[in-house]
């Protein structure tokens, strides 16, 4: 599990390209037959892919968590955007077809994940955030979470925000996630942009064609960077930091949040012209 620390404002403001994909891009979480982590200090917030493609993956402990097993402490959200897959968590077997999601609360000891096809691997993304209560692991399809259609096409943000683990959806500790699809031929996401110093947060880019690439929006509201990604490439926001994204086509997202509050309306929003 990679392990990455925290960056102060000042610090990043000094960043070139490469010092800031190290900090923030992760290029490598989704790989046939593996599964990978890393581990943000900010908030403690674990990402994650699995591929489990032709073999079932079993979530091991990792040493660094100082725990008996990955979810003693900690609570997990599972999103599939790949071929069909099964996630079996102590012994109870969840189908997730693309877009599903399901939840895993604190104390959930075995947990494996397997695609049903293995000519189509499910792509399993993680968020895993420390947890101090156990909620009951529950699964979500994409056609019962609560879906929000925002934007304009005149602003090139026309969006669909399904929201799944919220304080009106699946109950969790400190864990918030859900996706965005963006409506073909509009490229802009979360513009007007936002902060949110109570949390951090983490986008997970998928859907973008191979040939294509977003363009993430980072840094202080007026000290703003961009690091370019492409399909399956997440990235980290701090708290202090706007995230916001503009492709070269449309593309989907999964957007997930641990700290203080789970209000999903929790932004602090910068007007456009503020911006610099």
């Amino acid at each position: 599990m990679e392990e990455r620390f925290q960056n102060h404002p000042e610090e990043v403001k000094k960043m070139d390209t490469g010092q800031l994909r190290s900090a923030f891009a992760i290029t490598d979480l989704m790989k046939n037959g593996e599964i990978h982590f890393v581990y943000s200090h900010y908030d403690r917030m674990i990402i994650g892919g699995v591929v489990p493609a032709d073999k079932e993956i079993k979530l091991n402990n990792d040493p660094a968590l100082k725990s008996n097993y990955f979810l003693e402490r900690r609570e997990m959200g599972i999103i599939n955007v790949g071929g069909d897959g099964t996630v079996i968590a102590d012994g109870i077997d969840y189908a997730l077809s693309r877009l599903d999601c399901l939840y895993l609360g604190k104390g959930t000891k075995e947990v494996s994940f397997k695609s049903n096809d293995n000519s189509l691997s499910a792509n399993f993304y993680l968020l895993s955030s420390p947890a101090h209560h156990a909620y009951e692991n529950k699964l979500m399809k994409n056609a019962d979470a609560v879906a929000d259609r925002l934007g304009e096409g005149i602003t090139s943000n026309q969006r669909t925000i399904y929201k799944y683990i919220h304080e009106n959806g699946i109950k969790s500790c400190q864990l918030v996630m859900g996706l965005t699809i963006l409506k073909e031929g509009n490229v802009w996401n979360t513009m007007p942009a936002h902060t949110h110093t109570r949390r951090m947060e983490a986008y997970f880019y998928f859907d973008v064609k191979e040939d294509q690439r977003v363009f993430h929006f980072m840094g202080k509201p007026d000290e703003t960077r961009h690091i370019v990604l492409g399909n399956n490439e997440a990235v980290l926001s701090a708290p202090w930091s706007i995230h916001s994204g503009c492709g070269t086509s449309s593309y989907s997202f999964i957007w997930g949040m641990g700290g203080e509050n789970q209000s999903f309306a929790d932004m602090d929003f910068i007007e456009i012209r503020n911006l610099k």
